[in-house]
């Protein structure tokens, strides 16, 4: 390798930032082991050291690839910007690889590291349902099973928090008509945090790995193996991002409206991102604090959640599903949105009942926090809470009726066309109805009794998580990729990976809810043969293979259409929202030179003579209604 070709490698901040978490790293265990020698304690001991040093190597990470440099600057009293000018001397692509702070690059950079993230949960995944194929244990031992299945929850969980940010980063700035995120320094630093958090949480396969499934519940997570703490370590920091994006989403849409846009003028989306970042702003600090308390028990010899020394191991429940559980609907709220604001384009009809699906996202974000001890009804929970907690999970079907009654009411006598974006939408509608028709047996006291911990529950968590998300995700891919990369996606290959993802995944998640019922407990790495599962697992896991083959596809689409795709039309969909009315590319800033005002309502498509949005400036004119 030549000199310049290493000189280019060492100006990336991703290849600079690991650099320096490594070292970093490294100098901060030797610093533990130094205050450890200062206190007349043994200078090895693996846990502190491990965690201390690996706490220096995040920040360190950070100052690689340039997360603190402008707020130094600031420190120093020199002047910075916040639209920095992209290096000339570097490749397009390199930015990726850079700190940015134009929220378009940092929305590329989530959705990427989303993918990634995805692929490879999706590889343990199949590496634990190989396993389950047959009965008896064939290449992993139970440690291995336990932990890779905790890896596939977490790393998966990780990369919906991430696709999350991909899809508010890009479009919320756009959708209200603002230049940029309102912190766009905040904003860089919530994504880099990230690479160092899935690191460590990756890293814990390596240290004993941990055997508590992605809950960590304790007494279990107080004795695991030392992966436990990276596992902790990585999750608290990457709780830090959701926090930190989810206040700049918020002072974004309440301070960086265009002019005319009032809140019942804004896209559906918007008001989904809003809702999802209400529950991230106040409620990611339990899950953060649960584990924090873990950590300094084993650190420390707290006994928070130890009954020996007065702890109280349900307390952790309580913590960490006060969290958790409106978690699902960070998860879900995103993708209901992104099935309302694609259905009407594709329909070509008004979103029927704007203003409630608007509000029931807000509805199903405050509802969200009174449901969390449905999962403790087999905990040892107190008796007496159960009833309100069945009433109130209950609840929350309502407002999740109302978008169910809309998308409906959207689709009824539309004029339909099914592109891939299309046909993902409905895909998305029909998997989270199936979520949501499973939900309520584990809602009620009597049927959850039976149900919990078994794959029913495993079942009815994948529909809601492919319906709610997956799903509507993978339609917002193929609806942006031309907005993003100026390029079409090739469509052959697109509804391929549709039709070949919604029926294996049908298949999974049935089967999984059947062998629940029939009694198959769940985190299980190993099983009686004389029970009949061996069929049934044998199915799951070939499912599971064609799923993760569709989404091979749809890579291989995007990373080939993104170089010898056909040149895309500035709105090939005929959209009425704000950035579908911009120059391709998409100008850096955004609409400084391109102002805009709404004039109208965001979704009456069809309706003669109507607009969305009046561009300011010489334009390319807004779509038609029709």
């Amino acid at each position: 390798m030549d000199e310049k070709k290493k000189v280019k490698i060492l100006s990336l901040g991703l290849i600079r930032g690991i650099i320096f978490q490594v070292v970093g790293s490294a100098v901060g265990m030797g610093f533990v082991m130094l205050i450890r020698v200062l206190m007349g304690l043994p200078a090895w001991n693996a846990e502190p050291v491990w965690v201390g040093g690996t706490f220096i190597g995040v920040l360190t990470f950070l100052i690689g690839v340039g997360a603190f440099s402008d707020w130094f600057k600031w420190a120093k009293g020199e002047e910075t910007t916040d639209h920095p000018e992209a290096d000339p001397s570097q490749p397009r692509w390199a930015r990726y690889y850079n700190l940015s702070l134009d929220h378009k690059v940092i929305g590329v950079q989530y959705g990427v590291t989303s993918l990634t993230l995805l692929g490879l949960a999706g590889t343990f995944a199949l590496i634990f349902r190989t396993e389950l194929a047959e009965a008896k244990i064939q290449f992993l031992d139970l440690g291995a099973f336990n932990s890779l299945i905790g890896l596939h929850g977490i790393v998966m969980i990780a990369a919906i928090l991430l696709g999350i940010g991909a899809m508010s980063n890009y479009l919320v700035p756009l959708m209200v008509g603002a230049s940029d995120m309102a912190f766009p320094r905040l904003n860089a630093f919530a994504f880099w945090i990230n690479v160092p958090g899935a690191l460590l949480v990756v890293n814990s396969l390596f240290l004993g790995g941990f055997d508590t499934g992605w809950t960590a519940y304790p007494p279990l997570s107080a004795r695991a193996p030392l992966g436990m703490q990276m596992f902790f370590l990585g999750v608290y920091v990457i709780g830090l991002s959701s926090i930190l994006g989810s206040l700049n989403i918020i002072v974004t849409t309440i301070r960086m409206r265009t002019k005319g846009m009032n809140y019942f003028r804004m896209p559906i989306f918007v008001w989904a991102a809003v809702a999802t970042s209400i529950i991230g702003l106040t409620a990611t600090q339990l899950i953060a604090l649960s584990f924090q308390m873990v950590m300094f028990q084993r650190l420390f010899g707290m006994g928070f959640f130890d009954p020996n020394n007065g702890g109280n191991v349900i307390l952790f429940q309580h913590l960490f599903w006060f969290y958790s559980h409106p978690a699902v609907y960070v998860f879900i709220l995103p993708g209901l949105g992104m099935i309302s604001e694609l259905l009407p384009v594709f329909s070509r009809k008004p979103l029927f009942g704007y203003k409630w699906i608007a509000v029931s996202s807000m509805a199903i974000a405050l509802v969200g926090f009174f449901v969390w001890a449905h999962h403790m009804f087999t905990a040892g929970m107190e008796e007496y809470l159960r009833v309100p907690f069945m009433y109130s999970t209950m609840l929350v079907a309502v407002p999740t009726g109302v978008k169910f009654f809309s998308w409906v009411g959207t689709l009824w006598r539309g004029k339909i066309i099914f592109p891939t974006p299309m046909l993902f939408t409905l895909g998305a509608v029909s998997v989270f109805l199936l979520g949501g028709l499973t939900g309520p047996p584990n809602a009620t006291v009597a049927t959850d009794l039976h149900l919990h911990d078994t794959y029913w529950i495993v079942g009815h968590f994948h529909a809601t998580m492919f319906g709610g998300f997956i799903f509507p995700f993978f339609a917002a891919l193929y609806y942006w990729f031309p907005r993003v990369t100026g390029r079409m996606y090739n469509e052959k290959l697109g509804k391929l990976h549709f039709w070949l993802m919604l029926p294996a995944y049908y298949v999974q998640s049935l089967w999984q809810m059947r062998i629940g019922l029939l009694g198959m407990r769940r985190r299980i790495g190993d099983y009686d043969p004389a029970l009949g599962f061996d069929n049934s697992q044998m199915v799951i896991t070939v499912a599971g293979y064609i799923i993760f083959t569709a989404v091979s596809i749809c890579i291989v689409n995007f990373w080939i259409s993104a170089k010898k795709g056909q040149v895309a039309k500035d709105n090939p969909w005929n959209s009425r929202s704000p950035e579908w009315q911009l120059p391709t590319p998409i100008p850096d800033h955004n609409y400084v030179d391109h102002p805009f005002e709404v004039v109208g309502e965001p979704y009456d498509y069809g309706l003669e003579g109507s607009s969305y949005v009046k561009m300011l400036s010489t334009q390319p004119k807004a779509a038609s209604a029709d």
